[in-house]
């Protein structure tokens, strides 16, 4: 794995130069025509961040709006929902930090998470820079003009990054918004749903056995059941299906092909992942099973308020109770954040019946039908 640190020091490097000779005069521009989104987050996280756009367009639709993400979702955007466009980035990659710094000069440059960005936006001498407070340590936020608190009462993320920007939040996500990007490939024939079993952390895992009965459940119902995890996760589709009865894709999707993929299915069920946020944008019925993660803080939130969507969780679980949010302590967050080797076993997704979710699938099935 590459190093972070020549970028970062390249960074460091130029946010101190242009603090030292391009500090004076700074303003917040009143109508910003070159706006830049700067991260580098997982791809559900990404996602959340389609609110934040549609602000930015809703409220300067004359404006140029670019947006950081890291290389392998860059696809998603190709077709620039609300007229995005993407610069691939990671702080491991000095190239793609070039490519940000070789940008035209950015009037306003929001930082929804990780204010040790606020330096890269420094040294491409951005105008002006927003992002949230209570980053740690503080030195992060040095470099940034206009720091917002975190609201005191819950939020979805995505409403939540909404709030660095003035004005009121965006409408709520009509689909078709975000077009399809691009992409080939051979649908499974017939009436299928998607189960996708794999997750970011064995945290996430619901368990082979409940996924095989959800599985021969929704057989009973005619359709057909398509299994889907990311690389390095086709063990997990063996422990549910180990006779490989059913069509599986492990890994060896794009993402563009992933989204071709659900949005043909009649359903998709899955944990707390990126594909349950693709699946809100394709419009896609969706169940999405959290475990630590809070189902109010990372689900659709208003934005996708008329997403057919059915979270299941256990509400007041006691040990989601790291409430920190990127590095900020946030009372109300009731989210769990821990290691495997922290938590040698998730409760949390332990306790979520086969039942439940059956339940939950049939109803939205139920729904679609009618």
């Amino acid at each position: 794995m590459r190093s972070r640190f020549p970028g970062r020091l390249l960074i460091a490097a130029g946010a101190l130069l242009s603090l030292a000779f391009r500090s004076l005069g700074r303003r917040k521009p009143a109508t910003p025509r070159r706006i830049l989104v700067l991260h580098h987050l997982l791809l559900g996280d990404t996602i959340m961040l389609t609110p934040l756009v549609k602000k930015l367009r809703t409220q300067f639709p004359g404006a140029r709006i670019v947006m950081t993400c890291p290389v392998a979702f860059a696809g998603l955007y190709a077709t620039r929902p609300y007229g995005v466009e993407v610069i691939p980035f990671d702080e491991r990659n000095v190239r793609t930090i070039l490519d940000v710094w070789r940008q035209p000069r950015f009037d306003l440059t929001v930082i929804p998470a990780e204010n040790r960005l606020s330096l890269l936006a420094r040294a491409i001498n951005s105008r002006w820079i927003v992002a949230f407070d209570g980053d740690q340590p503080a030195y992060k936020s040095w470099f940034v003009d206009e720091l917002h608190s975190f609201p005191t009462s819950p939020m979805a993320w995505g409403d939540l990054a909404c709030l660095l920007v003035d004005g009121p939040p965006p409408p709520p996500y009509a689909p078709g918004e975000w077009p399809m990007p691009p992409a080939t490939l051979a649908l499974p024939a017939g009436d299928y749903c998607v189960l996708h079993v794999g997750a970011s952390t064995p945290l996430k895992l619901w368990g082979a056995e409940k996924w095989r009965g959800l599985a021969e459940s929704l057989e009973r119902r005619g359709l057909r059941v398509v299994f889907s995890a990311g690389p390095r996760e086709g063990a997990i589709i063996d422990d549910i299906d180990p006779e490989a009865r059913r069509p599986r894709f492990a890994g060896n999707l794009s993402l563009p092909q992933v989204w071709h993929l659900i949005a043909s299915a009649r359903l998709v069920v899955c944990p707390d992942t990126g594909v349950a946020h693709l699946a809100r944008v394709a419009g896609v019925p969706v169940v999405v099973i959290f475990g630590g993660g809070s189902a109010s803080l990372f689900g659709g939130g208003e934005f996708w308020r008329d997403a057919r969507e059915r979270k299941i969780t256990l509400p007041n679980f006691p040990c989601r109770d790291e409430n920190v949010i990127f590095r900020r302590e946030v009372p109300w967050a009731g989210n769990c954040a821990r290691t495997p080797e922290k938590c040698p076993s998730a409760r949390c997704m332990l306790g979520i019946s086969l039942d439940t979710v059956t339940d939950a699938a049939s109803a939205l099935l139920e729904r679609r039908a009618t």
